[in-house]
């Protein structure tokens, strides 16, 4: 009689064995709904054997198997067992939550066939029709013309970002047999106007597809503007002329729309899906399904999406490979960068890290020969050079509302030049506290660690780590004072002095804030690059992945904050950031510059940065790690506890590190301590941190001391361990 071994989302580190009376190895892999306590519940069968160690007569009967989509495949199951095993997490939790959302319900999964993207052509009836027909107060109808004229083929998807009224029009078009329906097909009918290669990029291709069917991991180091997505355009157009799968890695859902939009344009008759948490749960069932079935050519996501099923896998693409938003944060803290790493050497193909910044740790594996290094030193586009870089020294400057003169002055005459301005900070709000200045008072946040930032246009004091908001005081809750003073600057408060400065100026702002109604991304983007904003003022949403052709100058205000920063990534993280917010400028024919006020104008960072030279910083970086034992010399976990005592959560992590002691041979225990922020979300928090120059050493360590650990249930904590922690 088979039993099977069933991988169910609970927090207990084993499989649950069930019989099943018609079952077989070809059902490993598949849906199985099953009874737990009183509850029907839906696991993945993992394996099926003949014995259990569970008594016979003890054992429940399955409720059913589900066979409508294709098991998970032998590949895909290896990739979760070794993420459960390095990250020590429940194996039927990391399972489970690697599927979309449909998949782990108790019922059979119902979609529509998964047909190709449909879009819209211009008929030979559509061609004789001349736009100046369209009036020019119809600027959206002239618009979508524009695009069926020029892209010859326009997607359901493209309309949609362009407008959500966009697919009403082009039905009514159709009607009028001014267009007809296209489903795109297997092979690019279309040809594109492809950029000529520069000599870099060129043999950055050559080299990468040389060795395109075995593991290779390859660090395409490239400035800001070289033309890294190019290269990412030709080695995806080699997969699908080899007939296989490519899956993109990037860091941010604001990108994915960016990324998408150039991939479409290029590959208009390739089936591209995207994967990232905007999508609602049909969406994403869909474009997961047709990865699984082998219909998608080209899977585009974020970290999750590095749990794809692609039957025909062929490349890896992580683009901007040393951004943190590759490691999960709560849960399973996987970095899906490391796991894409993995999945690329397991089924032996290459796997390409994209960066003009590369993380410590990757720089680190190119000097010593693990990965290979591609570099695009120059920028693509002709003439195209990086802006120059100066500090500007705020010891001796004087400001209006955060605002050097030297920086108001650079901002005038780039308007006077009809180009577009950035200036970056990055802290959303209007202002970082409220203070009282009679008596010192605060306002801070009772749930967490943290003072509430001012929201002046709400009127409202909000705490950006738990969402809690409070209205604006009247008066002092401690003084009774009515002159309350926001202190310090957000980019509320930059775009207020900016708006005082320049009243004639087309101002946007662009922060989580700005941006929270769907589609406001998207609507933004069109309008920087129809001319139709002057200043952008922004946080990091901004630094990374745009291309805007008029920008001419970018401003940098409020970076020191982060060298007097306690973490010691915290360096390689701001000059990261420098880089490539400085790399939005110049881009194209318009030179640019950028400013930096700072008061430590010479200090080794901004001089860095100043001769755009990443390697100096890095090897000098590498070099302070090295003198103090911080990775990549080492490999660290860290043990997170939090509950609402934090002297319950002190005395669990001391129970944990006597523990510890009992075999520690090669690892390095620290003392617990509380966390950075102590409280969050009312939850007080510590954590204990072991390392070790093994990662064998360590992970065999790791594996006796969470069984140990999961015994300590008396202190009634809840508690995770962080393999690889990137924050403290």
């Amino acid at each position: 009689m088979p039993i099977l071994r069933v991988a169910l989302n609970i927090p207990v580190d084993t499989l649950f064995d069930y019989i099943a009376d018609e079952a077989d190895e070809n059902d490993i892999g598949l849906r199985v709904c099953v009874p737990f306590g009183k509850k029907k519940v839906t696991g993945i069968i993992l394996d099926i054997c003949s014995d259990s160690d569970v008594p016979l007569e003890k054992l429940k009967y399955i409720i059913c198997i589900f066979r409508e989509i294709p098991p998970l495949s032998s590949e895909l199951l290896a990739l979760l067992r070794f993420c459960s095993n390095y990250y020590h997490h429940p194996l039927g939790m990391v399972v489970m939550n690697s599927l979309p959302g449909k998949i782990r319900n108790n019922k059979p999964v119902s979609f529509k066939g998964t047909v190709n993207h449909t879009g819209f052509v211009l008929t030979e009836a559509g061609r004789k029709i001349d736009i100046a027909t369209i009036p020019s107060r119809n600027t959206l109808k002239r618009r979508l013309w524009t695009v069926l004229q020029n892209e010859q083929l326009l997607t359901l998807r493209q309309a949609r970002d362009i407008s959500p009224r966009a697919v009403t029009i082009l039905k009514g078009w159709l009607d009028k047999g001014w267009l007809e329906e296209a489903i795109e097909t297997g092979s690019d009918s279309i040809k594109k106007i492809v950029p000529e290669l520069t000599e870099e990029q060129s043999v950055a291709v050559a080299a990468i597809t040389d060795k395109f069917k075995q593991f290779e991991t390859w660090l395409l180091h490239g400035i800001t503007g070289s033309g890294k997505t190019e290269v990412y355009l030709r080695l995806i157009d080699r997969a699908l002329k080899e007939n296989i799968q490519t899956l993109v890695l990037i860091p941010e859902i604001s990108l994915t729309p960016q990324l998408e939009t150039v991939f479409r344009n290029r590959f208009t008759a390739s089936r591209i899906v995207s994967l990232h948490s905007g999508l609602n749960d049909t969406e994403r069932l869909t474009g997961w399904l047709q990865a699984q079935q082998g219909r998608a050519d080209i899977i585009l996501g974020t970290r999750l999406a590095v749990f794809t099923p692609a039957p025909r896998l062929g490349l890896i693409i992580v683009d901007e490979e040393q951004d943190s938003s590759f490691k999960q944060q709560d849960g399973l803290r996987y970095s899906a960068r490391d796991l894409a790493i993995f999945r690329a050497r397991q089924m032996q193909i290459p796997v390409v890290l994209g960066s003009a910044t590369p993380s410590l740790e990757t720089y680190y594996n190119v000097l010593s020969g693990k990965y290979r290094c591609l570099r695009l030193s120059s920028r693509a586009v002709r003439n195209a050079v990086l802006p120059p870089v100066e500090c500007i020294d705020m010891r001796s400057e004087k400001t209006a509302d955060g605002l050097s003169a030297r920086l108001i002055h650079a901002i005038g005459k780039c308007l006077d030049r009809q180009l577009q301005c950035l200036i970056f900070i990055n802290r959303r709000g209007y202002a970082p506290v409220l203070l009282c200045p009679s008596c010192g008072w605060a306002a801070v946040c009772q749930r967490c660690s943290s003072r509430l930032v001012v929201h002046l246009q709400d009127k409202r004091l909000s705490c950006h780590h738990c969402g809690h908001q409070e209205y604006f005081p009247r008066a002092c809750p401690q003084c009774g004072n009515q002159d309350m003073i926001p202190f310090g600057r957000g980019t509320q408060r930059i775009e207020e002095a900016l708006a005082t400065q320049f009243p004639l100026a087309r101002i946007q702002r662009i922060d989580r804030d700005s941006i929270r109604r769907k589609n406001s991304w998207q609507t933004i983007l069109q309008a920087i690059h129809r001319q139709e904003i002057d200043i952008l003022v922004g946080t990091q949403l901004l630094a990374k992945g745009h291309d805007f052709p008029n920008l001419a100058l970018v401003g940098i205000l409020g970076s020191d904050r982060s060298l007097y920063s306690t973490d010691f990534r915290a360096g390689e993280r701001l000059f990261t950031q420098l880089m490539q917010v400085a790399g939005r400028a110049g881009r194209a024919a318009v030179s640019g510059s950028v400013l930096v006020q700072t008061e430590f104008p010479r200090h080794p960072l901004y001089q860095a940065l100043r001769q755009h030279d990443y390697d100096v910083l890095a090897e000098s970086m590498l070099a302070e790690r090295k003198m103090a034992g911080f990775p990549p010399y080492v490999y660290q976990a860290l043990l997170r506890a939090e509950a609402h005592n934090l002297t319950r959560v002190l005395d669990f992590l001391g129970a944990a590190q006597k523990i510890a002691y009992s075999h520690h041979a090669g690892v390095e225990i620290f003392d617990p301590v509380p966390a950075y922020m102590a409280r969050l979300k009312g939850m007080e928090r510590a954590h204990l941190l072991v390392q070790s120059r093994s990662r064998g050493k360590l992970q065999s360590f790791l594996t006796r001391w969470c069984e140990q650990l999961s015994a300590l249930t008396a202190f009634k904590v809840r508690w995770v361990l962080d393999v690889d922690p990137i924050e403290f």
